[in-house]
């Protein structure tokens, strides 16, 4: 079993950029040249890697290898976009790892990339690059090749000797679960459990009953092992059960226009714990978005829109306008959940401007961007 945050290391301490291994300070694959950029790298290194596995390692500077971190990033359907942008696309999968000295939120990026042994191409037109082009790493840069290169196994020796350096054993599991209950979350109800005499998993939250249910707020669970975050968030509610092989979650977002707030059930993700030392992870969408009269959320979407107009003119806002700012994150997410397309590209314009007038109204924007995304990957 690989801990994930000592194959972070590795990777940084032995190794530049290289045809395996890619270093990313940030990935933005909400807009076209990100998301471009990304499906170009993925493409890369799984073309020069086609007998073993590949990694982009994102929140680290690229002068110094120091790691800043980025925030939590929970999308279960990267794949989704992968096989849709790609032939022959590779399996992957975006973890995030902890590290003791980053800020609450913040972790570091590990995407790994595994071919499936044939040529990776993309599938159509993105961006600057044409549907067909087919990507290759030379040293630290991805370059489109022929179409008919051969696949070369080059670097299954190295990576095989960084994910043995890797590997977790008792004391880093132990001393896991003793800093995550004692110290990151000392003043949260915490609890673990052990599945199959290997896996432990670990969560935090504030707990309140309704009925026979528990709910958690301010919820943090990681699998300690191979120190991955499976989830955090400081908005939503999240109920979970779990038995002798399956720990799930049910994650609920709270929407509504004014004082009409609900709470809808978002994801459910379980995790089914194999006697053979692996793992699955399933993720069902289960959200059903409200619906809203038309006329309506015409209008909310004008008022937000001129919000955002006097925000960037830095005119002072009225009373009034202030309480309907703290409502803009999530009345621009129901105008697009019916409909309205132009609110996505409002809520992109809207984060650079609420990142320096709000925080906490910026972090609800990135909250109703990440259940955006969701919804569109599915």
């Amino acid at each position: 079993m690989i801990n994930k945050r000592l194959l972070v290391k590795n990777l940084l301490a032995h190794n530049d950029e290289n045809s395996f291994y890619d270093k990313k300070r940030f990935i933005s694959i909400g807009e076209k040249e990100g998301k471009a950029k990304f499906l170009k790298h993925v493409c890369a290194l799984a073309n020069s890697n086609p007998k073993n596995n590949s990694f982009i390692v994102v929140g680290v500077e690229d002068e110094d290898n120091k790691i800043v971190g980025v925030d939590f990033f929970d999308d279960s359907k990267i794949q989704n976009l992968v096989n849709a942008y790609l032939d022959n696309p590779p399996l992957i999968s975006y973890e995030n790892i902890p590290f003791p000295h980053l800020s609450e939120g913040k972790v570091v990026g590990l995407v790994t990339i595994k071919s499936n042994g044939k040529v990776c191409a993309l599938r159509k037109n993105i961006w600057k690059y044409y549907g067909g082009a087919v990507f290759f790493r030379e040293g630290s840069i991805s370059l489109p090749k022929a179409f008919d290169i051969e696949l070369k196994d080059i670097n299954s020796e190295k990576v095989t000797t960084i994910e043995h350096h890797a590997r977790n054993n008792i004391e880093l599991t132990l001393d896991g679960v003793i800093d995550f209950i004692n110290n990151r979350h000392a003043d949260l109800t915490s609890n673990y459990k052990v599945f199959k005499e290997q896996f432990v998993v670990c969560w935090a939250g504030n707990t309140k009953k309704v009925g026979q249910k528990t709910y958690y707020s301010r919820v943090d669970i990681e699998l300690i092992n191979e120190q991955v975050k499976l989830f955090y968030s400081t908005l939503d509610e999240v109920s979970i059960h779990h038995d002798d092989d399956t720990f799930s979650t049910l994650e609920y977002v709270q929407l509504g226009l004014g004082k009409e707030q609900k709470y809808f059930p978002l994801e459910e993700v379980t995790i089914t714990f194999l006697e053979n030392g692996n793992y699955l992870i399933n993720s069902e969408l289960v959200f059903e978005p409200p619906q809203y009269d038309r006329k309506t959320l015409h209008h909310i979407l004008n008022v937000n829109n001129t919000l955002l107009n006097k925000l960037e003119k830095k005119i002072t806002l009225k009373p009034a306008e202030k309480a309907d700012l703290k409502h803009l994150p999530d009345t621009y997410l129901i105008c697009y959940l019916n409909g309205f397309e132009e609110a996505k590209e409002q809520m992109e314009r809207a984060r650079p401007i609420l990142k320096q007038t709000d925080r906490n109204i910026y972090q609800s924007l990135k909250l109703s961007q990440r259940i955006l995304r969701k919804v569109r990957y599915n």
